[in-house]
């Protein structure tokens, strides 16, 4: 099966991790530290280091160790720090940020 990770065709095989694949790349990594932008690799392969993180069919910090690939999925190495976005409706900002706690909307500290 074919899916892409960062824009290129690349070959899977049926029952294998996203994180899997990426360490088969030359470079094997899946996102880049957001202080000094060095690679990180996907290490523990069950869900519990977090260094596996990547964009997954649009969805931001997937752990692709826990998700197996499918075909024509789309996969995106991240770099650096996560971009916020803001919606602008009207006369009032919204954004995916919790301005009382700084958290990600509905996570509590």
């Amino acid at each position: 099966m074919t899916l892409t990770i960062d824009g290129q065709p690349v070959s899977a095989e049926p029952g294998d991790s996203v994180a899997a694949v990426l360490l088969r790349l030359d470079p094997p990594f899946s996102r880049t530290t957001p202080v000094s932008g060095s690679p990180r690799t996907p290490y523990c392969m069950m869900g519990v280091c977090f260094e596996c993180l990547a964009s997954v069919d649009g969805v931001a910090s997937t752990q692709t160790c826990l998700v197996q690939v499918r075909e024509g999925m789309r996969v995106e190495r991240q770099h650096g720090r996560r971009v916020l976005t803001m919606v602008m409706s009207q006369d009032t900002a919204v954004s995916d940020v919790d301005s009382l706690n700084g958290m990600p909307r509905g996570v509590s500290p």
